[in-house]
Formats: C-alpha cells, sequence, structure tokens
C-alpha cells in the first residue's frame, strides 16, 4: 500500500531546530509511479512522520530536478530513487534515506546547503554536502579533480559513516545503468570502483556490495570476457549439479551424525574473483576446480569448531587451507571458519562455517548495525573499528596536505588480505601481506618507527626490510639517535608508516634547506659588502613580507630550495636606506662537509669526495646537488645555466666517509679478489658493493668496487697499495656516464 504525506501534516525533521514545513508542490507529481510505491511500501519500519518526511523529500528532489534527464532518458528521479530504495533495504534511518534522495541537488541544481538544512535539518545537509563534488573549483587536470573530491568524501565518512553507504549504493546504481555513456568513460569509472570503492566497500565489511561493484567493473573494463566467463559458469553449473549434490548430501550426513543443527548452502564464486584467480595464477577456465563453495550455518561459536571437526572426518583437509577468522577476526570485523577439503574425485571444495550474526555481519558490514539491531554487540564493535580507521585516514590528511599523495596513501591501505603478528606482550597487530618490520614499527608507535635500528621476529635477528608473516612475534630494537631511511620509502606497504616517513624527511629538508638557504644569502649579502647581523628586524619583516613569507626560516628555506634567487633577496634587503653597506665587499665560497639532510647531496653520477675541486647545482624543490669540475653534467649546462652553479668548496675536515666507485682489471688467476680485498681492508677502506666480470675469457677480469674513504689522500693510498699486487693491471676510478 503506497503512503503519501497529506499537505497539513506535522513532519519532524532531524534536527530538532529546524521543523520541515511543506509547501504544495508547484508541479504534478506521479505518485502512483509503480517503483516509487515499491519504495514507499519498504520503508514500514519508520513511522508515518518520518515516511511523510521521505515524502517531501521525494517531491523537493523530483522539483529541483524537472526537466533533467538521464543518458538513457529516464526522468533524473529515478536514480536518487534507486539509491534511497538501496538504503531502505537496509532499514537505514530517515536521515540518511532523505539525504539519499537529495544527494545529487547540490551539484546538478541551483539549490544550496542552506535551502536543505532549512527545510530538512543540518544533518541531512551536511550529507548531502558530504556527498557533493567539488565543482566550483578548477582544477589542472581529472586526477587532481578526482583526488580532492574523493579527500572530501573521505572527510565526511570520518564524521558520519552514513555517507560512503550512501556513496556504495550510488556507484552501484550508477554501474547498473552506464550502457548509454561512451566506453572510455565507462572503463574510467569502473576503473576507480575497482580501485577505490569496491576496496572501501570490501574494508567496511559490505562484502555483498563489493562482490556487485567487482563484477559490474569487470563487465564495462572486460566485456567480451565478461560474456565468455558467464556463459561458461552457466555452463559448468549443469555439468556439476551431480558432483555438487553429492558434496551436499556428504555434509548433511555428517552433520547428522554428530547432531549438529545448521543451515548449509551453496556459494559461487563471482565472475570477478574467478577472472582474477585465472589472470594471477595463468589458468584456463577448466582448471579453476573451486567455482563453488558451501557456507554452514550454525547456532553458536563452540558449534562452529564441532562442525569443523566433523567435516574433516569425513574429507581430507588440504594443509595449509585453513583460517580462523573467529579466534581472530579481521580487520574489518569480519568472523568466519575457513577450510578446503578434497572432495569426490579429487576436487577441492572451500567450506566457511560461522553464526548467524557473523553471516550478517558478512555480507552487509557496517550495515547490519542498522539491519540487525537485535543481533550480538558486533555491530557496535564494528562501528567502533570503522570509525578508528576513518579517523586514521584524518591523520594522514593532516601529515600530507596534497590531494593526489592523500589518495596514494588510501589506496596503499584499501589492502585485501591481512597477516597477524604479535608483540613481545602478545598483543595482536593486523598488517596488509606483505609489511615489513618498519610497518610494525609506525603500527606501535610513531616514534618506535623513527628510532627503529633491527628487529627480531621469533627471537632471531632479521633487516628492517623483512616481510612479515601470520603469527609472528616482533620485537623492535630502537636507538635514541636514530633516523627514519629515505630508502624505507621503497619496501613499507602501510600508508601509516609511509606518511610518517616523508612527514620526517620534509621536516628534515626543511631544517636542511633553511640552513643552506642563510648561507648562501649571506655569501651574497658579503659580496654586496653588507654585514648581514647588522640588517635592521624592520628591514627583514618588509622583505620578508614582500615574499609572500611568514618566517625569516621560511625565506631561507626558499633560497634553500632554488625556489628564490639568493642574489635577488639580497639587492631588495641592500635596497633599504636602513642597511649599512660598505665599500669592502667579501666573497667567501660555500663551505661543504657533506650531505646535510635532504638539501644538500652529493651527485651521484661523479661522487665527488674531498680533494676534489666541486661545484654546486641549485635547483627548484631540490636543494643544492654537489659536482666535480669534471663532471660532464657541468661541462653540458653550466654556459645554458649560469645563474645556477654557486661557487663551493670542502670545509678542512668533513669527519665522515664518501662513497666512491674504482674498477681494478687484474689477471683472472685463482684467488685475485681475495688479495685485491685484503689491499683494500689493510687501507681502512669499507668494500660496501663488489661485482665481478671478465673482460677476455681465460685473460683479465674487471673488478667493480664501491668502497668508503675520507677523501681524495685517503683513495690514492688506497690505489697505491692495489698497484703493488703483481697480477694488478690497471686501477680507474668510475663516474656514471650522463
Amino acid at each position: 500500500m503506497s503512503y503519501s504525506a497529506p499537505a497539513n501534516s506535522p513532519l519532524s525533521a532531524v534536527d530538532s531546530s529546524a521543523q520541515l514545513q511543506p509547501e504544495e508542490p508547484t508541479v504534478k507529481y506521479d505518485f502512483d509511479d509503480p517503483a516509487y510505491r515499491v519504495f514507499i511500501d519498504t520503508l514500514g519500519y519508520l513511522p508515518p512522520e518520518e515516511i511523510a518526511l521521505v515524502c517531501a523529500a521525494y517531491r523537493f528532489s523530483d522539483e529541483a530536478h524537472q526537466g533533467q534527464t538521464r543518458l538513457s532518458g529516464e526522468p533524473y528521479i529515478t536514480h536518487p530513487l534507486a539509491v534511497a530504495g538501496a538504503l531502505a533495504e537496509w532499514r537505514m534511518d530517515v536521515q540518511a534515506i532523505v539525504a539519499a534522495l537529495l544527494h545529487d541537488v547540490m551539484e546538478d541544481t541551483a539549490v544550496t546547503k542552506a535551502q536543505i538544512a532549512e527545510r530538512f535539518g543540518k544533518q541531512v545537509a551536511d550529507l548531502v554536502d558530504g556527498l557533493s563534488k567539488l565543482d566550483k573549483i578548477e582544477f589542472q587536470s581529472y586526477q587532481d579533480a578526482q583526488a580532492e573530491n574523493f579527500r572530501k568524501m573521505l572527510m565526511a565518512m570520518a564524521r558520519d559513516l552514513r555517507i560512503v553507504l550512501i556513496k556504495l549504493a550510488d556507484r552501484r546504481h550508477n554501474l547498473q545503468t552506464m550502457a548509454p555513456i561512451r566506453p572510455e568513460k565507462r572503463k574510467r569509472i569502473a576503473h576507480e570502483t575497482l580501485e577505490i570503492y569496491a576496496p572501501i566497500a570490501t574494508r567496511l565489511g559490505l562484502n555483498n556490495i563489493s562482490r556487485q561493484l567487482q563484477d559490474l567493473s569487470f563487465k564495462h573494463i572486460h566485456p567480451l570476457r565478461f560474456r565468455v566467463l558467464t556463459k561458461a559458469v552457466k555452463a559448468v553449473r549443469g555439468n556439476r549439479r551431480e558432483l555438487l549434490t553429492k558434496i551436499l548430501e556428504g555434509i548433511h550426513s555428517k552433520l547428522a551424525e554428530a547432531h549438529i543443527e545448521a543451515g548449509v548452502f551453496g556459494r559461487e564464486k563471482s565472475l570477478y574473483s574467478i577472472y582474477r584467480k585465472m589472470v594471477d595464477k595463468h589458468l584456463s577456465f577448466s582448471q579453476v576446480l573451486d567455482i563453488y563453495g558451501f557456507r554452514i550455518i550454525v547456532k553458536d561459536i563452540p558449534t562452529c569448531y564441532l562442525t569443523l571437526g566433523a567435516l574433516h572426518s569425513r574429507f581430507k583437509p588440504v594443509p595449509g587451507k585453513f583460517k580462523d577468522y573467529i579466534a581472530i577476526p579481521k580487520v574489518n570485523g569480519y568472523q568466519s571458519l575457513h577450510t578446503t577439503l578434497i572432495g569426490p574425485y579429487g576436487t577441492p571444495i572451500e567450506i566457511q562455517i560461522r553464526t548467524q550474526s557473523m553471516h550478517h555481519l558478512a555480507e552487509e558490514g557496517i550495515a547490519s548495525h542498522w539491519l540487525y539491531k537485535d543481533s550480538e554487540e558486533s555491530g557496535a564493535d564494528l562501528q567502533s573499528k570503522m570509525h578508528t580507521w576513518l579517523q586514521s585516514l584524518l591523520e594522514l590528511q593532516s601529515a600530507t596536505g596534497d590531494s593526489s599523495e592523500f589518495l596514494e596513501h588510501v589506496k596503499v591501505d584499501l589492502f585485501p588480505d591481512e597477516v597477524y603478528v604479535f608483540t613481545p606482550k602478545g598483543k595482536i597487530l593486523a598488517l596488509p601481506r606483505g609489511a615489513t618490520v618498519i610497518d610494525f614499527a609506525y603500527a606501535v608507535h610513531t616514534d618506535i618507527g623513527h628510532r627503529c635500528v633491527a628487529a627480531r621476529i621469533d627471537h632471531e635477528l632479521i633487516p628492517l626490510s623483512a616481510e612479515l608473516a601470520n603469527g609472528n612475534q616482533v620485537e623492535i630494537i630502537t636507538a635514541p639517535y636514530a633516523n627514519p631511511n629515505p630508502a624505507w620509502l621503497g619496501y613499507v606497504k602501510t600508508s601509516r608508516a609511509r606518511s610518517r616517513i616523508r612527514q620526517f624527511l620534509r621536516g628534515i629538508q626543511q631544517d636542511g634547506a633553511s640552513s643552506l638557504g642563510e648561507k648562501m644569502l649571506t655569501q651574497e649579502l658579503q659580496a654586496l659588502g653588507i654585514v648581514p647581523s647588522e640588517i635592521p628586524a624592520k628591514v627583514w619583516d618588509r622583505v620578508i613580507h614582500e615574499s609572500g613569507k611568514r618566517t625569516r626560516r621560511e625565506l631561507f628555506s626558499d633560497v634553500g630550495l632554488g625556489r628564490s634567487l639568493a642574489a635577488v633577496i639580497a639587492r631588495r634587503l641592500a635596497e633599504h636606506d636602513e642597511v649599512p653597506q660598505s665599500d669592502v665587499s667579501t666573497s667567501a665560497p660555500l663551505l661543504i662537509r657533506g650531505t646535510r639532510g635532504m638539501a644538500i647531496q652529493l651527485a651521484s653520477c661523479c661522487q665527488p669526495i674531498p680533494g676534489d675541486p666541486i661545484i654546486g647545482l641549485l635547483r627548484k624543490d631540490q636543494g643544492l646537488r654537489v659536482h666535480t669540475h669534471a663532471c660532464d653534467a657541468v661541462r653540458k649546462s653550466r654556459t645554458s645555466e649560469p645563474q645556477n652553479w654557486i661557487h663551493v668548496e670542502w670545509e678542512p675536515d668533513p669527519g665522515q666517509f664518501f662513497d666512491v666507485r674504482i674498477k681494478v682489471t687484474a689477471k683472472n688467476v685463482s684467488g685475485v679478489l681475495g688479495r685485491v680485498s685484503t689491499s683494500i681492508a689493510q687501507s681502512g677502506v669499507n668494500i660496501d658493493y663488489v661485482n665481478m666480470n671478465r673482460k677476455e675469457p681465460g685473460l683479465f677480469t674487471d673488478i667493480h668496487f664501491l668502497v668508503q674513504v675520507s677523501g681524495r689522500t685517503h683513495l690514492a693510498l688506497l690505489m697505491r697499495g692495489l698497484r703493488r699486487i703483481p697480477d694488478v693491471v690497471r686501477i680507474v676510478r668510475e663516474q656514471e656516464s650522463s
């Protein structure tokens, strides 16, 4: 039976401070539309006054979208009605359903957030705003717009989980009705769904809608493969009916023998999961045997384990294929026992065993909180977990600031599989598959990550890049003066670790750039006969303000990173009458000790060491790169970019070791590598890397070393010792060709 609100009925909006005042519609509405009647009939769980509010929202949306049609030719209102219908199936509250009906009005019509708030309350207006794209802002590319819109949606999700449920229902209906859209746009939307929205659904435990999003996206990306696979699965469904019946009878008989009451259901894998298995494992369709599985629903947790034992006595289990997600649930709250058994004719059978409440949670995730309010407290627990995850996104937001980098972190965080590892005190941490010791350290605490130097897995020392496996006990060893290494970014897997490392390195870069910029500016001021310490504070403030900066440190950082020229800033300071100037100018070179944070780097092409004549190249946002005078990069660009080259010299005592590559050509005789390595060690030089290759078979061999020396004198001492070896023919210091 359809329900339509009388024009004078009192309707309570979401916000108690805003009461909806229904108005007579200015256009004629067809409330006999079958889709609308079906939708209203699904709202029986809401009280009459809230149903009336939904009816009014439908009127409002239909009026706002009057004259708009979808590409299929249907009235636009059919889309928000379908999205609201999906939320009604989840038994969502009235605010969410009203927001679903209105979710496109701010984006596609002249309706404002203030108007929605006035008529339907602030909460509904916030939900609609969280779902609206930033279409009033111009972006440089589609990727920038996508990243910024996605960031806005996730930030709104962190405040209200209902936003993601509306968004997923919206995306599903769009995928279901994309046939009229041009193929390239369909593929782009489908790829975005597979990369972002389906993983979000999985992360939130919405497995049912996640599978639907995957299959729909697969259909649009590979339409021919989708059709072929659909046809093949239908054929197999008929061919294997006898086998499946036999397996089902075996399960029923064994459960009856054990006096276990259970519901047994056949479960067919989604087309996309079959396709991914074929691609990932290089299998043909006929080789994918586990297309079908079985799900067993029992009354309580002890019965789950009894059922597992009964089935293992009937069918042989496949070693290594048992997973207990009841004792250790997945991050999204999923609980179940998984096992793979060998059935008739050697066919593998996938079995999932769970309770009814676990089943609700597995299929609907956070939506089960609204669907099954009378179930166990797992719904509230899941809500808490999801809020924790979404709050971690807020931390990422503050740590990155850049939309594309934020989107990259979130994609990394939407992992499909987890490994479960233990702290020394027995606490369980869930990390993505492939996570390393570094990821574990940052998962424990940011300071632990920053200070880690080594680790023990199951009481054995292992490198920080080692990947973790299920059940590992991990102990992190820290040192008070340790710092993150930029190389860690090459193998960390979690967004938390990646963002914390980048944040730290950016801070180091700023510190180094500030110090470098101050030295460069001092050098330019001295060349103009100005003593920096004698410049009045008000002159500094004026130049800082003119440069668009807030502090002297920011100005120095810009100079050190090449964003502002030291000579230009120096001349601006010198222009002021208050600055005392001398007729005697001094121009001292910039002294280089070695690498300073991220701002000063020794060029990898020529690997300068103390004693080499050097020159500095300043590049925007890269800081200072120090080259030797003989470097090819210097010869090629010194004349074309003279303003970027800076006079630099080594400090008298750099007090550290520097990498240098040497090539030793020696006779290809037994023990030559040992004699050469011994000579290098006796010179007090550390060998970082060695590689051998024959120059001519049977005559000579080239041995390439990466060694660490204190300077050019130390390198000369090393080479002198190598020349004393009778088998050594030639020694060359190597440089990369640029």
